[in-house]
C-alpha cells in the first residue's frame, strides 16, 4: 500500500469514525486513537502526491532540528514560516525539538547530544535496541494556561512536542524507524512528519553505510480538525500517482552537515495544493 492510499484510507477512517472532541485550540476535532501504518522506502520517496506538498519547509525545519537551533530566524531566513505562528517577538521558541535532539539537560547540567549518540549506537551496536531519540522532556513542557509565546519567554517550550519518539531498527543492512506521535493533526501536520522522518531515516542510512528501509508511522490522538474536513473530502476524490525519488547530492562529513542543496526529489508530480487554515 502506498503512502496516499494508506493516508487517504486514515483520512476517511476518521471521517467515519471519528468522535468530536474539544481541543487545545478551540477549533474542535474529529478523532480517533490509536492508528499506525508504515511505508517501505525502496518503494518511492513518501511525499503524498494526492496533494502538493510544500517540500522546502519540510528539508529546512529538520535541518533546524539537526542544528539544534529553537529560533526561527534561520527558518524564515530560508522563506519558512510554519514555526512564525508559536514565536516570541525575538523569534524564540522555548527548549522545542532542536534542544531536545541536541542538548537534552543531564542531572549535572550537562548537554546530552541525543542524535550524535545515535549514529555512534547504530554504527557500533547496530542491533541495540536503544537506538531513540526522545523530545519528551516533562521539565520543560509548557504550562497549558499561559499562551505559546509566554512560555517560551518564560523558558518553556511554546509548544509540547507532538513527534515525541524515534526509534530506529538495523537488520540485513536496513535502517528503519517508528515515529511514535502522541498527537497528530492529520490534514497538515502529517504529511510533513512521514516525509521528515523519511528524510531523516535515509540521512541516518547514508551517514552509517545502511539501506533506508521502512518508515512505521505510531499515532495517538489522531484528529481532524473541523475546519479541514471539506478540505479531507476533497483530497479523497483525487487519484494517487507515482511517488517521487531522493537521491543526495554528496555524502556529507557527519549528520549535521546537510544543506538544502545536498537533497534532490525528482518525479514529484503531485496533484495541486490544498489550502487549510492552521489550527490556533
Amino acid at each position: 500500500m502506498s503512502i496516499d492510499q494508506a493516508y487517504l484510507r486514515l483520512l476517511r477512517d476518521i471521517l467515519e469514525n471519528g468522535q468530536r472532541k474539544s481541543d487545545r485550540t478551540g477549533t474542535g476535532t474529529l478523532s480517533v486513537f490509536g492508528r499506525m501504518f508504515s511505508h517501505d522506502l525502496s518503494e518511492g520517496f513518501p511525499l503524498l502526491t494526492t496533494k502538493r506538498l510544500h517540500v522546502k519547509s519540510i528539508v529546512y525545519e529538520l535541518l533546524w532540528f539537526l542544528r539544534g537551533d529553537t529560533n526561527i530566524r534561520f527558518l524564515t531566513e530560508h522563506g519558512v514560516s510554519i514555526w512564525n505562528e508559536w514565536a516570541s517577538a525575538d523569534g524564540e521558541l522555548g527548549p522545542v525539538y532542536g534542544a531536545q535532539w541536541r542538548a537534552w539537560k543531564g542531572p549535572a547540567g550537562e548537554s546530552i547530544d541525543q542524535v550524535a549518540a545515535l549514529v555512534k549506537g547504530i554504527r557500533a551496536r547496530p542491533d541495540s535496541r536503544r537506538h531513540i531519540i526522545n523530545a519528551w522532556n516533562v521539565a520543560y513542557l509548557p504550562d497549558e494556561s499561559q499562551t505559546p509565546r509566554r512560555n517560551a519567554e518564560q523558558g518553556r517550550m511554546a509548544l509540547a512536542p507532538c513527534h515525541v519518539m524515534y526509534q530506529f531498527y538495523v537488520v540485513n543492512g536496513r535502517l528503519s524507524c517508528m515515529l511514535s506521535q502522541r498527537s497528530c493533526d492529520v490534514y497538515l501536520g502529517l504529511p510533513y512528519n512521514a516525509a521528515s522522518t523519511a528524510f531523516l531515516t535515509c540521512m541516518l542510512a547514508q551517514q552509517c553505510d545502511l539501506e533506508a528501509g521502512e518508515v512505521i508511522y505510531s499515532l495517538g490522538d489522531t484528529h481532524l480538525y473541523a475546519n479541514h474536513l471539506e478540505q479531507a473530502h476533497l483530497q479523497l476524490t483525487r487519484e494517487p500517482r507515482a511517488l517521487p525519488k531522493l537521491t543526495f547530492a554528496r555524502k556529507p562529513p557527519s549528520i549535521f552537515d546537510y544543506q538544502y542543496a545536498d537533497i534532490e526529489i525528482s518525479g514529484y508530480e503531485p496533484h495541486p495544493h490544498i489550502p487549510a487554515p492552521i489550527a490556533r
